[in-house]
């Protein structure tokens, strides 16, 4: 102490306001350096009063950077003239009202923080409740949204195959790497919820359940319109089935695959020799012969001659209940799948050959790239052959921000790549024919 009672004075170098701006960044170094130094020594302390003081202080410290951080940004915003400054979107006006109601904000202290005038935030209040895809303040865009791209693919594919329900195309996509719920599949097309599925029938008697391919065959018959219809106007045309009037054809379908193995078309309602000759040729081509074979009651099947060749077969024939429907309902649904998907969106042609090769190309993209929803969306052919379904390969993910734990529609797979990656969608047709699709999704270059 001096005589007058003033501290010393510290002699400063020469030169030193030449470097007090440099000298302050070293002095807030080193001292961040001791208390970072002194703070691990107090969290490592045995003392929990002094481990608690340690954290508590480092997160006042931390609070006074977040603070000093928001005053410098605003003091720079403030700077910039109201009218030029950025506008807040819609989701960030949502979650500027959502704080200040957590916080019991008044109008001007919410105007303040976020830099705005009372009255702007006065009018977000006002057109809350406003709807429409552009109104003022909105929601954040839930991350399970498909983009529109989605939605205009799935429409377009139904304006090119109007034939494909909501199912169908669910799994037309899932195979081609673009899963999609049929539900979400619906909604898109603004379609009337599917109607309730009918409740199954009790069967009487043993019942026979197909183990693996080729165990369980199914057969029948069924007549082919060539024109539209069997009506004519006079006799005696009205009254027989037959050629030039329709086709009747015969179909063979696996049970564990639904794999439709072959078909014979005759001219005329064929006799059981003919139908016995179909079968037998079948089994040759494919070099298997089924364990079953069911079929109904017809006079073609029940019969003598059929039974015994069927017992030299060492094939054990199944008969279905007589009138009853569904009883044979796997070949069933097979003919009135060909029929609603192939010969009524063609004209049926009246030379035998024609009308194969018609047959032919429908049943090769049947089992190659029609997904079959009692297969949960695999084909024919990937269950017959045992490959691979194509449903199950890494997928396209389009939502951006999809978390990729995340289930996806079934069947769940990987992510192929990166959340939000665009695609092109490719409509291909079987042997050129418009009511045979094939699509396949890859991305966009």
């Amino acid at each position: 102490m001096t005589k007058h009672g003033n501290p010393p004075g510290i002699p400063l170098p020469a030169g030193w306001s030449q470097h007090a701006r440099s000298a302050t960044l070293h002095v807030i170094s080193l001292a961040q350096f001791a208390l970072a130094y002194t703070r691990g020594w107090a969290v490592n302390s045995r003392v929990a009063r002094v481990r608690l003081k340690a954290e508590n202080d480092r997160l006042r410290q931390q609070v006074a950077w977040l603070t000093e951080e928001i005053r410098i940004k605003d003091a720079r915003m403030k700077r910039t003239a109201p009218q030029r400054r950025p506008h807040y979107v819609p989701a960030e006006r949502m979650s500027i009202l959502e704080l200040r109601a957590a916080r019991a904000w008044s109008l001007q202290q919410t105007a303040d923080a976020f830099l705005v005038t009372p009255a702007t935030i006065a009018y977000w209040m006002k057109r809350l409740d406003d709807e429409g895809p552009d109104v003022l303040v909105q929601i954040r865009e839930p991350v399970n949204k498909f983009p529109h791209f989605v939605r205009y693919t799935v429409q377009r594919l139904k304006a090119l195959c109007p034939g494909l329900g909501k199912v169908k195309i669910a799994q037309i996509l899932c195979r081609a790497g673009l899963h999609l719920g049929a539900t979400t599949v619906g909604r898109i097309l603004k379609e009337a919820p599917p109607p309730k599925p009918r409740e199954a029938s009790r069967k009487a008697g043993r019942v026979v359940t197909a183990k693996d391919p080729n165990h369980v065959w199914h057969i029948d018959l069924t007549a082919v319109p060539i024109r539209g219809g069997f009506w004519t106007p006079r006799l005696p045309f009205a009254l027989p089935q037959c050629w030039p009037f329709c086709w009747w054809l015969a179909v063979v379908v696996d049970h564990f695959s639904r794999r439709a193995i072959g078909f014979a078309v005759f001219p005329k309602r064929p006799s059981s020799l003919a139908v016995r000759t179909f079968v037998g040729k079948t089994a040759a081509r494919i070099h298997a012969t089924p364990k079953y074979l069911i079929c109904d009651k017809d006079s073609i099947f029940w019969c003598t001659a059929f039974k015994r060749w069927c017992k030299r077969k060492a094939i054990r024939p199944r008969y279905g209940a007589i009138g009853k429907h569904g009883s044979i309902a796997v070949v069933e649904r097979l003919i009135r799948t060909i029929k609603d998907e192939a010969t009524r969106r063609i004209v049926v042609p009246q030379r035998q050959a024609a009308f194969r090769r018609e047959l032919t190309s429908y049943l090769a993209w049947y089992n190659e790239h029609r997904p079959h929803a009692t297969l949960h969306g695999k084909t024919p052919n990937e269950v017959y052959f045992r490959l691979r379904p194509a449903n199950q390969r890494p997928r396209i993910e389009p939502r951006e921000r999809w978390p990729r734990p995340s289930p996806c529609a079934r069947p769940g797979t990987l992510i192929a790549g990166q959340p939000g990656d665009r695609f092109e969608i490719e409509v291909g047709f079987h042997d050129g024919r418009r009511h045979l699709p094939i699509v396949s999704v890859r991305r966009a270059a």
